[in-house]
């Protein structure tokens, strides 16, 4: 039975047509994100704690399996309430699927770390940002060989659904934010609206960024589910969230009823040793928090992708933002994390260094740092900022071990000999 929810303009693709098979366009879409590799990568990234050093926590991969799952499972609450939706009108969840397992592809090695560095390095030159990066694979360089770099050929709704910010890097008239495309990709917004003039209230401020398709808020409110709680697992079991240390900062902020009971339900699964299952229940009641709205805006009668939005009930989202604060707070800042970024800085920099000046500024006699495909994309850039985007596609596609490997073999004189080549 077709699915009515959905059109022909939601499952165009960007580049022109593909080949059909027993699959729909959008289980095509989520095949291609699985069996990619960028998509492998994602198990050697950090979540929270460095890849690699324990065996029991989430990495980028695991991470995005939760927020995957967490997506379906909305989708499906969702139609079991019944309308608007019906048998033959709902939300995709092989779509949801595909924009949950793609959400942190362009995420870096070394985690918000590694971001907040690259940002910086490559702030005069267009600048970095893990979602425009996500998409920048996904439309450009997803598939790569020595000869040829490409995009996968993704669907409109796949594309919009990665979207979770839409302004561009010029459009911020001083030090852009945080969040933002990059100012090539406006190609990709214009195609994502079909051309559509954007309204000029939805340039103000951060408006714009806010205005996502359904399916991306369903992947949005499944991350903020995942990561909120999860981290606090993670934490948990690690030994950065120990009831003292919650307590002490408890000490320093404002604790309502409502807090309270959910550093009661926190201490309670602490001192019972069943953080997991609590946590997992928690999950459970972040995904009937759920409810769809209808809305009126500028694509609103192109697609129901826009006709609808998702509400996620208020006690939901400060239970979401209390695990936030209380994770970046004792575990985000702690000493133990706040190497882990500074190891980040001292290696990007280090790498970017060695890259820019044998590439870039180069000297008489240069030495050969990247892999032989990348050197060949940088020399084939005839501006700067683009020579700056190949050198930070390398080090952004880079897992945890294999950016220290590079470091280590570059400026460490004790590793590396000609067997350490991977």
């Amino acid at each position: 039975m077709p699915n009515r929810f959905y059109t022909a303009f939601d499952s165009q693709t960007l580049g022109g047509e593909r080949k059909t098979d027993y699959r729909n366009a959008f289980q095509i879409d989520r095949d291609r994100v699985i069996h990619s590799h960028a998509f492998r990568k994602l198990q050697s990234k950090t979540q929270v704690f460095l890849s690699g050093e324990y065996d029991f926590y989430r990495t980028r991969l695991t991470h995005s399996m939760e927020v995957a799952q967490i997506g379906r499972s909305i989708c499906n609450f969702l139609q079991s309430r019944g309308a608007p939706l019906t048998e033959d009108f709902f939300i995709d969840s092989d779509l949801v699927e595909a924009v949950c397992l793609a959400h942190d592809l362009g995420h870096p090695p070394f985690g918000h770390s590694g971001e907040r560095t690259l940002q910086e390095l490559m702030k005069r030159h267009g600048g970095f940002e893990g979602n425009a990066q996500t998409l920048h694979l996904l439309t450009e360089t997803m598939y790569q060989n020595e000869t040829s770099v490409r995009g996968m050929h993704p669907t409109r709704a796949l594309l919009d659904g990665v979207l979770k910010y839409k302004k561009l890097y010029r459009e911020f008239p001083e030090t852009p934010a945080r969040h933002f495309l990059y100012n090539p990709q406006v190609r990709y917004r214009d195609f994502v609206f079909d051309g559509a003039a954007i309204p000029a209230k939805l340039h103000a401020g951060e408006v714009l960024n806010s205005f996502k398709s359904v399916e991306c808020q369903i992947m949005d409110w499944a991350d903020d589910a995942a990561y909120s709680l999860n981290d606090i697992v993670d934490g948990v079991k690690a030994g950065f969230l120990t009831i003292d240390r919650i307590e002490a900062w408890a000490a320093s902020q404002p604790i309502d009823a409502e807090r309270q009971r959910h550093l009661d339900d926190l201490f309670g699964s602490i001192r019972s040793d069943r953080i997991e299952y609590v946590f997992s229940q928690k999950i459970g009641a972040f995904i009937r928090a759920c409810r769809l709205r209808e809305r009126d805006n500028f694509m609103s009668k192109r697609t129901n992708r826009y006709r609808y939005e998702l509400v996620v009930t208020d006690e939901a989202l400060r239970e979401a933002a209390f695990y936030k604060l209380l994770a970046n707070d004792v575990i985000f800042e702690s000493p133990q994390l706040q190497q882990i970024e500074h190891k980040a800085r001292r290696v990007l920099f280090s790498l970017w260094e060695a890259a820019w000046t044998n590439y870039v500024e180069r000297s008489e006699r240069v030495i050969h740092v990247l892999p032989s495909a990348v050197g060949k994309l940088v020399a084939g850039e005839a501006y700067l900022d683009d020579k700056a985007r190949r050198i930070s596609d390398w080090l952004s596609g880079l897992t945890d071990g294999m950016i220290v490997r590079t470091y280590r073999r570059l400026f460490d004189p004790e590793f590396g000999s000609i067997r350490d080549l991977s």
